[in-house]
């Protein structure tokens, strides 16, 4: 298993300041796992699964049961509670061991996006957590060269192309198996035609089913499947509406709750500063790429993934107030990506499967937003920089520049 060596140095610095650290993130993604790698730096851990029987009549017979462990030195536990969501009372038990417990002990939450759901709305748990997101793989962790946040805000053109061969390879990797560790690691296509028709259907019919009330479970799994398809254009809700002949709510509904567990993700439109933009459109993405069997829109599927679980790590950091966009006028101009920070765009990014051009889309939104602009291709050994007026554009390949991201 790869160490995710990335997300225990953002777990080390969130343990620094906080006893309780909750871990959201896609059904899969390997949350377990880095629970588990997180307590190998802790003398006394105790691993606690609520999907395990004896560990649940253990919690029922002494709620506190983690204060019986046998320790080895006198330094401080990690009690790791695995699905713990899935006890009713969750949030008023973690209030209680927090309010008892929280100074003699480090609590790791970890499950499903459900935490992630829980967290909005009233939450009695407000000032006792810090909250951070684990993602499946990204060139950004394997490739094992992050450049400071300070630094990329600074220049984010900047871009080194040392090891290209092998960041090509673990991006080929990435477009054929997916990000997500049990096909990934396996190496192998069979794998992960095996894992993925088996992905989706169990999310839908275990973990959405149990808390969701959804009439036509059939309908549902009707419209993922149609997602595909729609990649790289804004969504269109009342089309798949009438494909399945429901409502533009019922539609609506289902596509926020594939949000909510991680199905996919969405992003929204700039509209700042953009003379005729367009309003309300969105684009919708998946974590489970190789399911797009067009080229260009798994490239760009690939592009989004990187940059939204930046721009929500980076969050979770306290780093900014950070956002991801597309952006698109009313006369059909549009490029991919813009970053925005404190509501302030600073990067846009358009990504292109093989044209070392700048689009002219780009060119007119950079010259209007002046910003700094990356095209990102699938392949190439070196790099340009373009000059756009007073602005400059660096097109390079995908593997090397997001390989850098903080």
């Amino acid at each position: 298993m790869h160490n995710r060596r990335y997300y225990i140095k953002i777990w080390q610095e969130l343990a620094s300041e906080k006893s309780m650290i909750f871990i959201a993130g896609p059904r899969q993604a390997g949350k377990t796992t880095l629970s588990k790698l997180i307590a190998h730096s802790y003398v006394n851990n105790y691993y606690f699964n609520w999907d395990i029987a004896e560990h649940r009549a253990l919690f029922f017979s002494n709620p506190a049961f983690f204060e019986g462990i046998r320790r080895k030195d006198a330094s401080t536990p990690l009690i790791i509670l695995d699905e713990i969501h899935k006890y009713r009372e969750w949030k008023n038990y973690l209030k209680g061991i927090y309010d008892q417990f929280h100074e003699s002990y480090k609590f790791l939450v970890s499950g499903s996006g459900r935490l992630d759901i829980y967290q909005k709305g009233g939450d009695s748990l407000a000032g006792r957590y810090y909250m951070f997101h684990l993602f499946p793989f990204t060139i950004a962790e394997l490739g094992n060269r992050n450049v400071p946040i300070e630094a990329f805000m600074r220049n984010p053109l900047q871009i080194s192309m040392e090891q290209a061969d092998k960041l090509k390879a673990i991006w080929d990797m990435l477009f054929d198996l997916s990000g997500f560790p049990e096909p990934y690691l396996s190496g192998k296509a069979a794998t992960y035609r095996r894992w993925s028709n088996t992905y989706s259907h169990q999310l839908i019919r275990e973990d959405i089913r149990d808390i969701v009330e959804i009439k036509s479970i059939a309908d549902v799994e009707t419209l993922y499947l149609l997602i595909p398809s729609k990649i790289g254009s804004p969504f269109s809700v009342p089309s798949l509406a009438s494909d399945l002949k429901v409502s533009y709510n019922t539609v609506r509904n289902w596509l926020e709750v594939f949000e909510r567990f991680f199905l996919v993700f969405s992003i929204p439109t700039w509209t700042g500063k953009i003379a005729r933009a367009i309003q309300k459109e969105r684009k919708v993405y998946l974590w489970d790429t190789p399911k797009i069997k067009d080229p260009s829109a798994r490239f760009e599927n690939m592009v989004a993934q990187e940059l939204y679980r930046a721009v929500i790590l980076w969050n979770d950091m306290g780093y900014g107030d950070f956002s991801l966009h597309f952006v698109k006028n009313k006369e059909k101009q549009e490029v991919d990506f813009l970053l925005a920070n404190n509501k302030k765009p600073f990067l846009l990014i358009e990504a292109k499967m093989a044209d070392e051009q700048p689009s002219k889309s780009l060119r007119i939104f950079q010259n209007s937003l002046n910003v700094p602009a990356v095209q990102l291709v699938n392949a190439g050994d070196g790099y340009k920089l373009v000059s756009n007026g007073n602005n400059k554009i660096l097109i390079t390949s995908a593997s090397q520049w997001l390989s850098q991201l903080p």
